[in-house]
């Protein structure tokens, strides 16, 4: 067919390719600005307890995300408002439970429990979201468990009620995983960070007006600032790493975030390293190797959709 005088085919634009390594490098920045974090929380002190912490990071984060992006963002109006709130009260959730499993089992043992969640999102995500999770990918995951158990000498001590609490976390923490995945479809990183601030503010606050904690110290306020930075930070490129990555592949490259714990206690902190977190490290990081292989030969593996852009 011939076409008209005056015109013009539309010209057929190649499909953008999606930076091959994009989701694991944004998972692995995220879990490095968590663990400065958590650092700056443990150098803020015992004073402050986890509702002030709470208030100070979500409070503060959802303050800063309103002024900044309330307008060009529309964070009032998401297309799927329920599963917005359901992803705030989950994330909450598993914060709370976490810190009151720290409060009652050694750390240790309560880390490696918490650390199960991408187990627990890859089990979500499949019977939620229909998501298929093959054998290889398993493995990995068990893996990176067994090296957690390594790196923290794991013995089944403590309380039965702070087992249960630390294993309602990693549940919690492995579905808020699958719901923030499945909320990237259609929503960006920014209001699916702001609902957890919201959520997690009204959540914290009648606890926090009952016995707060305020800053006394110039040095103590840049912590909080550099807590709020942080957490900020760490948030959104995970959310943004989801979009490039499946719940739980997503959720074991943040066992990362471990790791790079340990380092800053051995580098700013003065700690000591044995040959259990060399030897769980290689499990943890070599895990995650396998796994972003395994996902790359499934791309590879898939039938490439053109579609023109005119």
């Amino acid at each position: 067919m011939i076409p008209k005088r005056g015109y013009t085919v539309p010209a057929i634009s190649p499909p953008i390719p999606v930076p091959r390594y994009a989701g694991p490098l944004l998972m692995l920045a995220s879990s490095l600005l968590f663990s400065m974090l958590w650092l700056l929380i443990k150098l803020l002190g015992p004073p402050f307890h986890v509702w002030d912490i709470a208030i100070y990071r979500l409070g503060g984060g959802g303050l800063v995300l309103f002024l900044l992006f309330a307008r060009s963002h529309s964070l009032f109006s998401p297309s799927r408002p329920i599963l917005m709130l359901v992803r705030g009260v989950v994330g909450s959730v598993a914060f709370i439970l976490l810190v009151l499993a720290v409060q009652r089992l050694p750390f240790s043992t309560t880390m490696v429990f918490f650390y199960s969640f991408p187990a627990f999102s890859a089990i979500c995500s499949a019977l939620l979201f229909r998501d298929r999770v093959g054998a290889g990918e398993i493995l990995c995951l068990v893996t990176a468990v067994a090296g957690l158990a390594v790196l923290f000498d794991f013995e089944m001590t403590g309380s039965a009620a702070g087992q249960a609490m630390a294993v309602g976390s990693a549940v919690f923490a492995g579905l808020t995983i699958s719901l923030i995945k499945k909320l990237r479809e259609t929503h960006g990183s920014i209001i699916i960070y702001f609902y957890l601030c919201l959520v997690g503010t009204l959540m914290a606050l009648g606890p926090f007006l009952a016995d707060p904690h305020i800053p006394q110290r110039m040095e103590e306020w840049w912590i909080v600032a550099a807590i709020l930075v942080t957490s900020i930070g760490a948030q959104l490129l995970m959310n943004h790493g989801f979009q490039y990555c499946s719940s739980w592949e997503g959720g074991l490259l943040m066992t990362s975030e471990v790791l790079f714990s340990t380092l800053f206690g051995v580098l700013l902190l003065g700690e000591a390293v044995g040959w259990r977190f060399w030897a769980g490290a290689a499990l943890i990081v070599g895990s995650a190797a396998v796994m972003n292989i395994l996902q790359q030969g499934s791309l590879r593996a898939r039938p490439k959709v053109v579609r023109p852009q005119l």
